[in-house]
């Protein structure tokens, strides 16, 4: 009866997830390089190992039992565990190791994911054995992730600040009023004012942007909008008005399925911030990050709203 492991076993383990993989003996003969008899006897060898039958195999064909499909599971964590162990300890020496969570809110311009790439190149450069784990979701989502410490850092719009946080700003986000093609104001006169939009039905977002309710103010708001993408489907309806960041409404204002309206007078740019709990800039994975990512948006670009965050960077 099996109670510990030992070399042989996974080996023998090896065998066979390579069998139920290539769904056979015979075509797992070219995957391990060995004879199909002696494939039969490995697998007969496990399954004596482990003191019940994992596969039915012969003329009828290769068919995994009950106990080899459970089997098959346990066997899978089993080498994911060992592999992961063999890489950790690999690479115990190095100056960085660990794992780097990072959120974004998505729906970045490209300019902005390249820096972001950029900065990620350049980590890459230094002596590191770091796991990136990246996670799209809300910005509130993305802030109560960061207090509970399943993010180390946060790129985003954070219209407030939540206690615990420090948040330094990386860059603006213009932001512009869109119209669908089907919408009345879509061939009208270029010069819009207020009243023309304020007479028109409106989406609003689901999350606050006070720099949106003070560039219009009150309006007929008839659609709710939780995300950019669900914003836009309603504008390309032609029925609604509403804001969309300036390149994302690019691409759909050059093929003519929208129209921005009154860029200058009634656009607004918006911060994004990068975002962490007080005290993770010391965690030495996330120092040396923000250090390259600090370096490609430069010092004349980067304004740190919390000046003890700024200090402890």
């Amino acid at each position: 009866m099996f109670s510990n492991t030992s070399d042989l076993d996974l080996r023998l383990v090896r065998v066979f997830l390579a069998v139920v993989d290539a769904r056979g003996i015979t075509a797992a003969e070219a995957t391990l390089g060995v004879r199909q008899s002696t494939i039969s006897s490995q697998l007969s060898a496990l399954e004596a190992r482990m003191g019940f039958r994992l596969c039915e195999r012969g003329r009828g064909g290769f068919r995994l039992t009950s106990k080899g499909e459970r089997f098959v599971t346990s066997a899978r964590a089993l080498i994911a565990a060992t592999s992961q162990f063999v890489a950790q300890v690999r690479d115990i020496d190095r100056t960085l190791v660990g794992t780097l969570s990072i959120g974004l809110i998505g729906q970045a311009s490209q300019v902005e994911n390249a820096r972001l790439a950029e900065a990620i190149g350049a980590f890459r450069q230094r002596d590191q054995a770091v796991r990136f784990a990246m996670h799209v979701a809300p910005p509130q989502e993305l802030e109560e992730s960061l207090v509970n410490h399943e993010l180390d850092l946060a790129i985003g719009y954070f219209w407030h600040r939540v206690a615990g946080l420090s948040y330094s700003r990386l860059f603006n986000e213009r932001q512009v009023i869109c119209c669908g093609r089907g919408h009345p104001l879509f061939h009208a006169d270029p010069h819009v004012t207020i009243d023309d939009l304020r007479a028109h039905d409106w989406i609003w977002r689901s999350y606050p942007v006070p720099e949106e309710l003070a560039s219009i103010g009150e309006r007929r708001v008839t659609a709710i909008a939780d995300s950019i993408d669900a914003a836009t489907v309603l504008i390309l309806s032609g029925s609604h008005i509403g804001y969309l960041p300036a390149h994302h409404a690019e691409p759909f204002e050059q093929r003519g399925l929208i129209r921005v309206l009154g860029r200058t007078a009634f656009g607004f740019d918006v911060p994004m911030h990068l975002a962490m709990k007080r005290g993770t800039a010391g965690k030495p994975i996330v120092r040396a990050f923000c250090e390259d990512l600090f370096d490609v948006y430069g010092a004349r670009e980067l304004h740190h709203d919390e000046p003890e965050y700024a200090a402890a960077v």
